[in-house]
């Protein structure tokens, strides 16, 4: 004979939903490392401290560049373009490419 209207219950063992969470949980530890590594390995701490001044000079693959500053809290981005500047201007130093194809910029 079957009993009816019998409601069988999971057990908190057999909730096969924990493993998920459990998961969940890794990720987001495993991104959070990841993400202080890289900080770590490029030296990017500067980025996040409200008192420093930092340059970056960027290539993208169609050999454009651009250049990225951050002064205190306010980070802007220039790109250099191609065209000629006409003007009056003062000269702030010198630039120097090395053999080895970096680029060394010396102020005066």
């Amino acid at each position: 004979m079957r009993a009816r209207g019998a409601v069988v219950q999971a057990g908190p063992g057999n909730d096969p939903l924990t493993g998920v969470a459990n998961l969940f949980d890794i990720g987001l530890v495993f991104i959070v490392g990841l993400i202080v590594t890289i900080f770590s390995a490029y030296n990017l701490q500067d980025l996040l401290s409200e008192k420093s001044e930092m340059t970056i000079l960027k290539m993208s693959k169609n050999q454009e560049m651009e250049i990225i500053t951050k002064k205190g809290n306010k980070i802007k981005a220039m790109k250099v373009s191609k065209q000629k500047a006409k003007g009056r201007g003062e000269r702030l130093g010198v630039a120097y490419k090395l053999e080895d194809g970096t680029m060394v910029y010396v102020p005066e």
